[in-house]
């Protein structure tokens, strides 16, 4: 494990920036074709209600019942980043570690806060997977994606789990786990005590402007969280998205599209594989998969002038410039991509 004094690499980069109007977006990790028009409306009607301040009551309740949790487990927040914002803030840890690599803002908001924190590296050739005994004892906060942005690794809920301890806050970012079917891996259910569940509904649903999330916790560690949060931190519209996003046709739809992009990801994998020189780790479980390749920032300078945006890896820990992360789409989108990195790399 390393706990470097500074960061060294750019954590504030994110896979939004790499995208531009006229490229085709493989850099982001949002399900194409999103927001449905059903979710657009229930936003929509919502704008009728600005005058009046949020009233969460109805959005929380509509959270604990489709985790099946008591409504003083949940916690509404302006998306993922701000469930970590609050973790830092509300937390005084005396040893924060972060697995890696992984999701950089836990660790970019924890040494905002003023944090030391230190990383618990998993290995490429090991498949990106979690090692818990890697995990130091001594640690009273601990960091982990399942699954991982952005090795697409789903590390089993039992593994995680045992990283449980008394004075320990163990923080399961889960923001991709409704792209896995089935979810058999989610902690979301699970009232365990210093586990803190982060879920955002931006990736399947396409809200990533709307900024809609919530935590999944024991009730002390909720209200830990919430003192630390300003005001009304979610607005009218945001409420109603996540209202609708619980409803029995959001589940439906949402289990349907983790089968689809199951699907599309076995595809581009098969695809990648034929590709001389590309490499992949482990088994993807996300909507995106990790590669590596000689000279990938070249190429990927080289797919922006042919159109394409995918997320450089150099801004991962653990990773370097060897490295990228492509999002998976439908198949007529992969073959265009495909052919065009297939010439790219002759």
């Amino acid at each position: 494990m390393t706990a470097p004094d500074r960061p060294d690499v750019d954590l504030g980069h994110h896979g939004d920036v790499e995208v531009g109007d006229a490229l085709v977006d493989l850099a982001v990790n949002v399900r194409s074709g999103t927001p449905p028009r059903w979710l657009l409306d229930a936003v929509a009607a919502s704008l009728k209600e600005l005058a009046a301040y949020p009233r969460q009551d109805e959005t929380v309740a509509a959270v604990a019942a489709y985790h099946g949790r008591a409504v003083d487990e949940v916690l509404l927040t302006a998306g993922a980043a701000e469930a970590f914002v609050l973790v830092a803030r509300a937390f005084a840890p005396k040893r924060a570690v972060v697995v890696h690599p992984q999701f950089t803002e836990p660790e970019a908001a924890l040494r905002a806060a003023g944090h030391q924190v230190g990383r618990v590296p998993t290995a490429r050739d090991d498949g990106f997977r979690l090692d818990p005994a890697a995990v130091p004892e001594e640690a009273d906060l601990v960091v982990v994606g399942n699954p991982t942005n952005t090795t697409s690794v789903l590390h089993p809920a039992a593994d995680l789990r045992g990283l449980v301890r008394p004075g320990r806050v163990l923080v399961v970012d889960e923001a991709f786990m409704d792209a896995v079917p089935g979810e058999p891996e989610s902690l979301s259910g699970a009232t365990v005590p210093g586990l803190v569940v982060v879920r955002s509904l931006t990736k399947t649903w396409g809200l990533a402007g709307l900024r809609v999330g919530y935590v999944l916790a024991e009730p002390r560690l909720v209200r830990a969280l919430g003192a630390a949060q300003a005001h009304w931190p979610v607005s009218t519209p945001a409420l109603a998205a996540i209202r609708a996003c619980c409803s029995e046709r959001a589940a439906k739809e949402a289990a349907e599209a983790a089968l689809e992009l199951d699907g599309q990801r076995r595809y581009l994998l098969e695809r990648l594989s034929a590709l001389p020189g590309v490499t992949m780790y482990g088994e993807a479980r996300a909507p995106f998969v990790l590669l590596r390749l000689d000279g990938a920032d070249r190429v990927r300078n080289a797919l922006r002038r042919r159109g394409f945006a995918v997320r450089r890896g150099d801004t991962f820990p653990g990773l370097g410039p060897d490295w990228l992360r492509v999002a998976v789409r439908p198949r007529a989108v992969t073959d265009a991509f495909l052919d065009t990195f297939a010439e790219l790399l002759g």
